[in-house]
């Protein structure tokens, strides 16, 4: 560990980044480090922070068009700079590109948290990557960025569903009204309408009314959404708080989506998961899921019926808990607590400062 207590800036970029870092951040404050938080605000990122109990500083609001993706960029930039100024960070890290820029503005170092390849965040490496003072992704990317580049076994999603961190609670059945032994699915979908989106489709409207006509057949249905639902769907919108959104996820039988993060949560929870989108055998974390560990499918939208039938045998089949928790336990003996590595990673890096 640091001897001396570190200033610390984690910006935050995506509600999925609350949960990376929440239980780094924890200990890093009962470590005596001193910790400030600054967000995009975009979907549940501050009402996730909210219910952790953190404090924040809110940067900039998403925007989705292009003059309003570089209008916000100056603007995060400009707030995390008079932030961390302030503050007198030392060590700024998260999943932005401000933090590379502003690290190297006053004086700081920048560790960039980043788990899609480079060449579908595109626009997040060419702005991020050049300044960071390190880059951190996991191992399974492939890539090399250089002797900046700190790699892992592991997925950002081990850093909140490893089990030295999360257990899933059972009363979650009670919440959402499900019987023990009641079989029930969860169907994510998402907007895609984030920078590195452009083009991306995912599940249409139509194969959304199959999935929830067919799965109802079989057990519960349950919606989650980034965008309103039809009407038509709103009996089945889940109705829990977001942060016992995992534990659902836990005992469900099956997650279909259109989502990578709830997609590879689900495969990291030893639920089967099955996912329809453009970013199909593209993303490295997901693609390793599927072929190594065989704890999700990936489907893209021209592949409907192919999908539409994996989701049916899934679902209809009546041994899928044993076998998806031996695929989830031979990959958790491959992969580390990452909340741990990260940890000592940031205190470690603390000897690089002058």
């Amino acid at each position: 560990m640091s001897s001396d207590p570190l200033r610390i800036l984690v910006d935050i970029g995506h509600p999925a980044h609350v949960h990376l870092f929440r239980n780094a951040l924890r200990i890093w404050m009962d470590r005596g480090h001193q910790v400030v938080i600054a967000i995009r605000d975009k979907d549940l990122t501050a009402a996730l922070l909210d219910l952790y109990g953190f404090t924040y500083n809110v940067a900039s609001v998403a925007r989705h068009d292009s003059l309003g993706l570089l209008i916000e960029l100056l603007e995060h930039d400009w707030r995390v700079f008079k932030l961390a100024r302030r503050f007198k960070s030392q060590l700024m890290l998260g999943t932005s590109v401000s933090i590379s820029h502003v690290a190297r503005l006053i004086g700081a170092r920048s560790l960039v948290f980043n788990e899609d390849d480079a060449d579908v965040v595109r626009a997040f490496a060419l702005l991020a990557y050049p300044l960071a003072h390190a880059i951190v992704t996991p191992s399974c990317l492939g890539e090399d960025h250089g002797a900046r580049h700190i790699t892992y076994d592991g997925y950002q999603e081990l850093a909140y569903l490893h089990p030295n961190v999360f257990t899933p609670q059972r009363n979650i059945l009670a919440k959402l009204g499900v019987e023990p032994g009641e079989p029930y699915f969860i169907l994510r979908f998402v907007s895609l309408r984030a920078a590195h989106d452009r083009n991306a489709t995912g599940l249409s409207l139509a194969v959304r009314r199959k999935l929830v006509q067919s799965l109802s057949n079989c057990g519960r249905v349950f919606i989650t959404s980034e965008t309103p639902l039809p009407q038509e769907f709103e009996p089945y919108r889940i109705q829990i708080s977001p942060q016992d959104i995992h534990d659902a996820m836990a005992f469900a039988k099956l997650v279909v989506s259109d989502s990578q993060t709830m997609t590879a949560e689900a495969a990291v929870l030893g639920t089967p998961s099955v996912r329809c989108n453009t970013f199909v055998r593209r993303i490295s974390y997901l693609e390793e899921l599927e072929h190594k560990y065989g704890l999700t499918f990936g489907f893209s939208p021209q592949d409907e019926e192919r999908m539409l039938g994996r989701v049916m045998t899934l679902a209809t089949r009546d041994d899928l808990r044993g076998e998806w928790r031996r695929k989830r336990e031979r990959m958790l003996a491959d992969k580390i607590d990452l909340t741990t590595w990260m940890v000592d990673l940031v205190e470690r890096y603390a000897l690089c400062i002058d």
